[in-house]
């Protein structure tokens, strides 16, 4: 499994192999183009030293919404993000040990496997993951990071549909990434008229 997400290599390994890096590109991606926000962990990695969800949630907060001002900035709206990416790593360390994975990892209750509804369910009781965000996300695991938990794909509705060029989930190449531009200029389009 790789992530081909922005085109960058170093920016798209960091998202294939760190659980947190991902999960932070995806708080990101809201008033900025996908590529900026799923490079934002790279960006944070460099300019910190680790993408830790400890080290994070503990980080100085004014250093590390100066960490998001340098230039290029993370986001646009540097203060604000750099206070949700906090409180998503300290969502982490409180309730999942700091890990990412355990998100879609960690067994239910019940000790059975986490299916898709347990999954979404997790991310929507995040900083920053709502309704939308969290279906999405969970369509990104389904389709290309490997998660197959029963139901995902009706959980994550309608970003979880095969062949579909909805969102971030759907990006596998230039060619998708053009579109999933292509359908969300449409539904803005929709929605205006």
């Amino acid at each position: 499994m790789a992530l081909h997400i922005i085109g960058d290599t170093a920016a798209d390994e960091l998202l294939t192999n760190d659980p947190l890096a991902l999960l932070i590109g995806m708080l990101l991606d809201q008033q900025i183009a996908m590529e900026t926000a799923f490079a934002g962990p790279l960006k944070i990695q460099q300019r910190t030293g680790s993408l830790d969800a400890a080290a994070l949630a503990s980080f100085d907060p004014d250093a590390l919404t100066a960490v998001f001002k340098e230039t290029p900035a993370v986001h646009r709206f540097p203060g604000s993000m750099a206070a949700r990416v906090q409180s998503l790593c300290r969502a982490l360390v409180d309730d999942w040990g700091g890990d990412a994975a355990a998100l879609w990892t960690r067994p239910a209750a019940d000790g059975t496997a986490p299916d898709g509804p347990t999954v979404l369910k997790r991310l929507k009781a995040l900083p920053g993951f709502g309704e939308q965000k969290a279906k999405i996300f969970l369509a990104l695991l389904g389709k290309q990071y490997g998660f197959s938990g029963a139901g995902w794909r009706e959980a994550s509705a309608p970003y979880g549909e095969d062949g579909s060029f909805r969102s971030v989930a759907d990006i596998v190449s230039p060619e998708s990434l053009t579109k999933v531009r292509e359908h969300k200029r449409a539904m803005k389009a929709a929605a205006k008229g």
